[in-house]
């Protein structure tokens, strides 16, 4: 996707809700699944400015990394699939690392934090509202509304899946804070190392390209789509207060 596409003016409504109805579907659900007890709109709306900022702070991460993959590409013999592993790689831990920063930063010492299922509900809308700002750029800049539907398939979901499971560590991390244990930062990077490994395998089956990696990719995104449901029912079934 080399050419940018600018939409015509009477085309701007149809490409915003092709762009964000995705994610908004998704935080709708998200939320709908809070059970105990709803959060406080202006958190939420801290939390979804949060993923818009981990996009930006993403963007200028990976431009870095790119730079420096490349070099080290030119002074290796460094295959197409190796280059294509070691890139989802970065990308994975840059956008899940500068997610879980503003995550914290917003919500890990909020009053409204006191249920589990709080911090599933927390993570899943600062990595919506980057899949948003994400998925706006792609929209408006560089693939137009052929890119909109395999997204809103694909990236959308899959960035909420990544998030439900750093949530739902960093939800647990919370009770143990709570009760004074040392186990809440080992907790807390538990859920992170989740995300990343999984964010790192839905991009490498596809960077690197084979029909093997391609087959394994849509293999990958069913359980995984499967998986995130039950874990989303459960916790929320199952939700209980941090202390």
């Amino acid at each position: 996707m080399n050419i940018l596409r600018y939409p015509l003016p009477g085309n701007l409504l149809l490409y915003t809700a092709a762009a964000v109805l995705p994610a908004a579907v998704l935080m709708f659900y998200i939320y709908r699944q809070d059970r105990v007890e709803k959060e406080p709109g202006k958190l939420l709306g801290k939390l979804l400015f949060g993923g818009v900022l981990a996009a930006l702070a993403s963007m200028a991460l990976e431009y870095g990394a790119d730079y420096l993959l490349a070099m080290y590409a030119e002074h290796t013999s460094l295959s197409v699939a190796g280059f294509g592993v070691l890139t989802a790689a970065s990308v994975a831990v840059i956008e899940e690392i500068t997610k879980f920063f503003f995550l914290r930063r917003f919500s890990w010492n909020h009053p409204a934090f006191n249920y589990r299922f709080d911090g599933i509900v927390y993570a899943v809308f600062v990595s919506l509202g980057f899949a948003a700002f994400e998925n706006i750029l792609y929209v408006f800049f560089y693939g137009g509304l052929e890119v909109a539907l395999p997204r809103a398939l694909l990236a959308i979901p899959a960035h909420m899946s990544f998030a439900v499971y750093m949530g739902l560590m960093y939800g647990i991390a919370k009770g143990y804070e709570k009760h004074g244990d040392d186990k809440a930062s080992l907790l807390q990077t538990a859920g992170f190392l989740m995300a990343a490994i999984l964010h790192a395998l839905y991009d490498g089956s596809i960077m690197v390209g084979t029909p093997a990696s391609v087959m394994f990719f849509y293999g990958f995104v069913a359980l995984l789509d499967i998986m995130v449901i039950i874990t989303i029912r459960r916790a929320s079934k199952y939700d209980r207060r941090v202390y």
